[in-house]
């Protein structure tokens, strides 16, 4: 291969090349020069993010038309944010740690949820009492699907 040969390809090379920064780090007390590769535009748009609390969907089913379905998949109409707790992740239920009727102060261990092989802690948002627990161990939930009710 000539000289010339291998210049175009390197230029041909860089041209195709996405933007490089050189930083230097060090590590256990070496210095080192790395060449990084930005891989995406940070001026590109991103995704936004919906609370679901902002936009709310009531549903309204007949006994007959949920008599399959799962007891807590459907919404029983407006709920009081202030009274529940909600499930931060879809997963499943692997323990429940309190009872109805059950004094509670916040961040009292709920239950908790798996997902992933991940468990999540599902606390208390408030101090009170626990009115209804719509959920048992072993079900599966959705997020943001109401899983304790308070008095």
């Amino acid at each position: 291969m000539t000289r010339r040969s291998t210049d175009a390809t390197a230029q041909a090379r860089r041209s195709t090349r996405r933007t490089t920064l050189k930083l230097q780090i060090g590590i256990d007390g070496k210095s080192y020069e790395v060449e990084v590769e930005i891989a995406e535009d940070d001026t590109a748009p991103k995704p936004h993010y919906i609370p679901a609390q902002a936009a709310q969907t009531v549903i309204t089913a007949t006994p007959a038309a949920v008599s399959g379905a799962p007891k807590a998949a459907v919404p029983e109409g407006v709920v009081d944010e202030d009274k529940v707790c909600r499930s931060p992740i879809a997963g499943m239920v692997t323990r429940v740690n309190v009872q109805p009727g059950q004094q509670i102060q916040p961040n009292d261990l709920l239950l908790v949820l798996e997902a992933m092989k991940m468990e999540t802690n599902v606390v208390s948002p408030v101090a009170g009492k626990v009115k209804a627990i719509k959920v048992e161990q072993g079900d599966g939930v959705q997020l943001n699907q109401v899983l304790v009710e308070f008095e």
